[in-house]
């Protein structure tokens, strides 16, 4: 059976790990150790490249998974790009997942605005090459 690394900055709901297991039919879904994790998740915005940043997550990756393996990555769109173009290379299967999202506006009695937002998981999809 195959993982699913999970590469992004928050935790999987019980309906996205049970999707997860089910449709993807993947035996565990595997985070990021703490270190990596708090390094995808603070990319500096004022460094020109990313490529020697992202180093020790790739070597994680690549030290881990297995072809057929499932990657999640979403996040910066530079990270997001090489993590991607590093999964597709080794064969894994690099996946996002998509979310139905709901927005409400409630105006308050001194008229300031207070919007809501909610989002649900919809499904894994592929990245794919164009």
């Amino acid at each position: 059976m195959k993982n699913l690394y999970l590469i992004f900055s928050h935790r999987l709901t019980d309906e996205q790990e049970k999707q997860a297991m089910e449709q993807l039919e993947i035996k565990e879904c595997i985070y990021l150790p703490v270190s990596l994790q708090k390094l995808w998740s603070n990319i500096p915005p004022d460094i020109h490249s990313i490529k020697d940043y992202l180093v020790p997550l790739k070597e994680w990756l690549i030290g881990e998974a297995k072809p057929k393996d499932f990657v999640l990555v979403q996040g910066d769109f530079g990270a997001t790009y090489i993590m991607v173009d590093l999964a597709l290379s080794k064969g894994f299967v690099p996946i996002y997942a998509t979310t139905k999202r709901y927005a409400e506006e409630r105006i308050g009695p001194g008229g300031e605005i207070q919007l809501i937002k909610r989002f649900s998981h919809t499904q894994y999809r592929q990245y794919e090459k164009s």
